[in-house]
């Protein structure tokens, strides 16, 4: 079976050639990604907990869905397959920001990515994918970042910069 690739990037998201994920990922380099963020009638977030066999950040809570479009992969393809392989679903979304981040992560990993934030709206249940979350919840905004205040360890570190940078943007957009 072949390594899954990403999209190397420069800052403005011009497509730099391609890598293996776990390569970029140990080099630090700069990296197309994706993250979904699908909210419920009541205006809470679905929350993951990535599996605990996950090649970095087992274990901890994160957005509803966190990816890398494949090469030659329209990004929205991207979102609702990774929102299928992951939590089973699948739901309209709409297109919120980007931003580029870079943190550094267990396992001696780093994420570098252009970050392109996606909106989605779900009042189901997911049916998760063991191999890639092992639970799930709905919570309000305030709720999460009170809970990061208290034990940050509980959570995966581009979740906490994207609600730290970017609170405002999920308070002014509707699913």
């Amino acid at each position: 079976m072949q390594e899954e690739q990403v999209i190397l990037v420069d800052e403005q998201d011009n497509e730099l050639g391609t890598m293996n994920k776990l390569e970029a990922h140990q080099k630090g380099l700069l990296h197309r990604a994706f993250s979904v963020f699908v909210f419920n009638d009541q205006n809470e977030l679905m929350l993951q907990q990535r599996a605990q066999h996950k090649y970095h950040s087992g274990g901890l809570w994160t957005n509803t869905c966190c990816s890398h479009p494949r090469p030659n992969e329209v990004l929205d393809t991207g979102i609702h397959r990774r929102l299928m392989e992951e939590m089973g679903f699948d739901c309209d979304i709409h297109y919120a920001f980007k931003f580029l981040y870079k943190a550094e992560l267990d396992r001696g990993l780093t994420e570098h990515e252009l970050d392109h934030v996606f909106i989605g709206h779900y009042d189901g249940t997911p049916k998760l994918n063991p191999e890639e979350a092992c639970d799930w919840k709905y919570m309000s905004i305030e709720a999460i970042e009170q809970e990061m205040q208290e034990v940050p360890e509980r959570y995966t570190e581009w979740f906490k910069i994207i609600l730290k940078q970017h609170r405002n943007k999920f308070l002014t957009i509707k699913a």
